[in-house]
């Protein structure tokens, strides 16, 4: 029986070249048709209420900031999970103005 470090210094073949690492490539934000859309979201949250914005093309970083300036004005949390916005509450009607001041086509969704 060998011991622990002679089993570990065996050499291990491959038939692969060298180190292959995944391509880092940064996911597209989805091609939406132009609207960005808010909705208010209760389902799996038990009762808590959110806003949801939608159909912002922009990338990961810009969303992350622009998510950080609309957490500042409404005074709540929030997060970016896969390419929307999530701010806590209801926060539609002040993220809404504050959207079409800043030039984006806005429309509330759902009830």
């Amino acid at each position: 029986m060998s011991n622990l470090s002679d089993q570990l210094s065996q050499l291990v073949y491959s038939t692969d070249a060298g180190r292959i690492e995944p391509s880092k490539e940064e996911p597209a934000p989805p091609v939406g048709d132009g609207v960005v859309r808010i909705t208010r979201q209760t389902k799996g949250r038990k009762g808590k209420g959110v806003t949801i914005i939608t159909g912002i093309e922009k990338n990961e970083a810009e969303l992350k900031q622009l998510a950080k300036q609309l957490k500042r004005i409404c005074g709540v949390g929030g997060a970016v999970k896969n390419f929307t916005i999530e701010l806590q509450g209801d926060q539609r009607d002040v993220v809404k103005a504050w959207l079409e001041q800043q030039k984006f086509k806005v429309k509330l969704a759902g009830g």
